[in-house]
C-alpha cells in the first residue's frame, strides 16, 4: 500500500505533473504560468488544510486544479502586492482573450 506523506516530499516527483498542468493553463490563455505557479497554487488553496496524502492524491489534485482556482490565487497573489500597477499588468496578463 502505497504510504501517505507530506506534499512537500511528493514535490520532486510532481514535477511533470506540475509542468503538464502548467502547459495546459498557458493554452488557457494563462501565457506567463510556470510550474512553480501552479505548485504555489495547489499550497495556498488546494492543500491548505490537508498537506499529507498518497502520490495518486496529489497527482489527482495537479491534474484537476481548474482555471477558476487558478485565476483566485493570481487575484490573492495581485492583492498580496503593493504595487498597484504591478498587480493591475499581472491580472492583465494573464487574462484569457
Amino acid at each position: 500500500m502505497e504510504e501517505e506523506k507530506s506534499v512537500l516530499q511528493w514535490k520532486k516527483t510532481l514535477l511533470p505533473f506540475l509542468e503538464s498542468k502548467a502547459e495546459e493553463l498557458k493554452v488557457m490563455g494563462y501565457d506567463k504560468t510556470k510550474p512553480e505557479d501552479v505548485w504555489d497554487c495547489l499550497m495556498k488553496k488546494v492543500w491548505k488544510k490537508e498537506k499529507n496524502l498518497r502520490l495518486h492524491q496529489a497527482v489527482q489534485d495537479v491534474m484537476h486544479l481548474s482555471t477558476q482556482i487558478f485565476m483566485s490565487y493570481l487575484t490573492m497573489k495581485a492583492y498580496e502586492s503593493n504595487d498597484l500597477f504591478a498587480q493591475i499588468r499581472e491580472l492583465a496578463e494573464n487574462v484569457p482573450e
